[in-house]
């Protein structure tokens, strides 16, 4: 059971500790310059599940259930840092909604919605530079981090309509598309909890296996879920041009499918009756229970309680079965 107080003023519960990061999240938001407020202001209202920050925090409670405080500015940071990701892909997607509501681009306009984006960033890294222990602070590296996102989204889209994309270069992809920033929060959580801080790799290492569980999962869901389900487009994907592992199985599968698909004849329907007939979603999900049982493995080696462990699980299940 985790502890509500403790004597030490640096330290919060768990609870406490996620209710600190949303309220973190609301002031930067809410208080932001006029010049971007109103676009700041409409990303506070829509929520997101806050998995990254749970991750993190969880990552880093110590032997007595607490947190310190640098972790919830560090989670706040990397929720930021994911909205980011969010307003910039939506712009190169051009998708209508995100979270039920309609995106920063629609909503404001393509020029506004970039700019915010490249202010969450500075943002981002302004909330983080807010640790206490300073040398925690440039341990946790999240430029780089982040230099792997970007360049995971770069080599998307050098390969998108690239209809002999391979499994292996796919999942390089996401593991800097999704995953790093993944791998950022597992880490950073273990580098604040004194009590981790020797396996941090081994958080890192889950933290990667979880966020590549999260986005093959997704790219089934863009298949599986309608849209009021998914709060978001489905199939946005496959328009886009964004080659995902169900349909490179299926491509593999189906020199049909595939000639129809570089001919650019390929509909949406056609696609993903010919994903389901070829057993694409199938094959997803067995290479996500492949990284679901790294992810357990790495969970039984660490040090961590059992309380601990089971709210890793409870992270590693949502990303496996979806967020909703």
């Amino acid at each position: 059971m985790i502890n509500e107080t403790s004597n030490n003023c640096d330290f919060v519960s768990y609870n406490t500790g996620v209710t600190m990061v949303r309220e973190e999240l609301d002031r930067v938001l809410l208080s932001a310059p006029p010049a971007v407020r109103s676009q700041t202001e409409h990303l506070a209202a829509s929520k997101g599940k806050f998995i990254r920050a749970i991750a993190l925090l969880t990552c880093a409670l110590n032997d007595d259930g607490m947190i310190h405080l640098d972790a919830v500015k560090a989670a706040a940071s990397v929720e930021l840092l994911h909205l980011a990701t969010l307003v910039h892909d939506d712009v190169i997607d051009d998708s209508n909604i995100r979270r039920g509501m309609p995106t920063l681009h629609k909503k404001f306009g393509k020029q506004p919605a970039v700019i915010c984006g490249d202010y969450l960033f500075c943002l981002a890294l302004k909330v983080a530079s807010g640790i206490m222990r300073k040398q925690e602070y440039t341990e946790l590296e999240l430029p780089n981090y982040m230099g792997r996102v970007c360049l995971g989204e770069l080599k998307q889209g050098i390969n998108n309509k690239n209809f002999e994309l391979s499994v292996y270069r796919y999942l390089d992809i996401i593991s800097g598309k999704t995953a790093a920033l993944f791998e950022a929060a597992f880490y950073a959580g273990a580098m604040l909890c004194e009590n981790s801080k020797n396996e941090a790799e081994l958080y890192s290492r889950l933290g990667h296996y979880v966020g590549m569980i999260f986005q093959l999962t997704d790219d089934c869901i863009d298949y599986e879920s309608s849209q009021k389900d998914a709060k978001k487009p489905v199939l946005s994907d496959f328009e886009q041009g964004v080659i995902t592992l169900p349909l490179i199985y299926t491509l593999k599968k189906n020199p049909k499918i595939k000639r129809l698909a570089k001919a650019d004849k390929l509909t949406k329907s056609e696609a993903t009756e010919a994903i389901f007939e070829a057993g694409g979603v199938k094959y997803t999900r067995t290479i996500s229970k492949r990284y679901y049982d790294k992810a357990q493995s790495i969970i039984n080696r660490l040090g961590a309680d059992s309380d601990k462990k089971s709210q890793l699980v409870a992270i590693l299940d949502r990303a496996y079965n979806g967020l909703g």
